[in-house]
């Protein structure tokens, strides 16, 4: 896989991301529920995934920002190195993420 094709990807998923992030924000605003007409249990669900909401936007959030860590890092010409020890980052490691950031040796040290 050509290195610009790593960079399409990236920016497809940053906009996918950002999308998902503005669902997940909406999926995560206060529950307001009206006691009267909605049961207890009714309530609890919604609290329950409401909180769900606000993990994913959690983990949205941190993918987010790793993506654009990584298009900036095609920016300053430094995609595809690994951070730790500045070699070359496998292949197989960046089509599986191309938001990874170490190579294998490193990743495992760091394990």
């Amino acid at each position: 896989m050509e290195i610009e094709q790593f960079r399409a990807r990236l920016l497809t998923e940053q906009r996918e991301t950002v999308e998902a992030i503005q669902q997940a924000q909406r999926s995560a605003a206060p529950v307001e529920l009206d006691q009267s007409s909605v049961g207890r249990v009714s309530r609890i669900d919604a609290l329950q995934q409401q909180a769900l909401a606000k993990g994913l936007l959690e983990r949205l959030t941190i993918r987010k920002r790793k993506v654009e860590a990584a298009l900036a890092r095609f920016d300053s010409r430094t995609y595809g190195l690994c951070c730790a020890c500045h070699g070359d980052v496998e292949l197989e490691r960046l089509n599986a993420d191309p938001a990874v950031v170490f190579c294998q040796e490193c990743a495992t040290e760091r394990q």
